[in-house]
């Protein structure tokens, strides 16, 4: 666990191979300051070369996810000001992280928190989450990817809704939309979002690291150059022990004991 109970992100181990990141500003309702985000940067920096590592769990509290960026850091600053604070190098860690991500939402992710929600591969929902992108209520636009990842998840119209309106949707539809993965009870969302990590962190990891790498390398490729960067890394894999041991296991029927190599 991080040092102090009172810091903006705590780490926790809570399940072998599974790493929880909380963020934990819950007098702020989990805005997204500076501090947050250099803290959560560092973390998923460490993590993703974390070989002990093989899942990490990100969630927020109980009534909240992430309410979006700090608003008490952006009034008043100018463009310059907030072109050097590179948001883009802060949030690559999250962005380019080699291990699986789930999210498991609770109450609303709004702005920046359903920003942030959408770089993880998997979403779990509770019934009262809401996700919004409610900028243009304050002058601005997402700036950290919402316009382009809200786009590719739930698709042009859907997604212009909500950015030219600001309006939320709720997790069911969001659920239909595409943007999350499954929808639980309110009170079961971290449990299943920890055994669904738990599930993929018994998984032999460098399958589980070319799986995501090719989906979202072939997102935006053509069919033909995602297929092909498909059969490279499933012809890649015949090389790792793990799946001969995957293979044995099942031809022995009996789990399999992967060890990353």
């Amino acid at each position: 666990m991080s040092d102090s109970l009172t810091a903006p992100v705590l780490l926790e181990y809570p399940a072998p191979g599974v790493a929880l990141v909380r963020l934990n500003r819950p007098h702020a309702t989990n805005a997204l300051s500076l501090e947050l985000q250099a803290l959560l940067s560092h973390y998923f920096i460490e993590l993703g070369s974390n070989a002990d590592v093989r899942c990490i769990l990100l969630t927020g509290g109980d009534k909240v996810f992430a309410a979006g960026g700090d608003i008490n850091s952006l009034a008043g600053v100018g463009p310059i000001d907030i072109y050097q604070r590179h948001t883009e190098r802060v949030w690559a860690p999250i962005q380019h992280c080699p291990k699986p991500v789930i999210a498991a939402v609770c109450g609303y992710a709004y702005g920046g928190g359903c920003e942030l929600a959408m770089l993880a591969d998997i979403i779990v929902a509770g019934q009262s989450a809401r996700f919004c992108q409610p900028e243009i209520k304050i002058g601005i636009m997402p700036g950290i990817g919402g316009t382009q990842r809200l786009v590719r998840a739930v698709g042009k119209a859907k997604a212009m809704r909500m950015a030219l309106t600001g309006q939320p949707i709720t997790a069911e539809e969001a659920w239909i939309s595409g943007l999350v993965s499954e929808v639980v009870a309110d009170d079961q969302v971290l449990a299943h979002g920890l055994k669904l990590a738990q599930v993929v962190a018994a998984m032999p990891p460098l399958a589980a690291e070319q799986i995501k790498e090719v989906i979202l390398a072939g997102m935006d490729a053509p069919l033909e150059a995602g297929l092909a960067l498909e059969r490279k890394a499933n012809a890649l894999l015949f090389a790792s022990r793990d799946q001969k041991e995957g293979m044995q296991a099942f031809i022995d029927k009996r789990p399999a004991r992967f060890e990353g190599h």
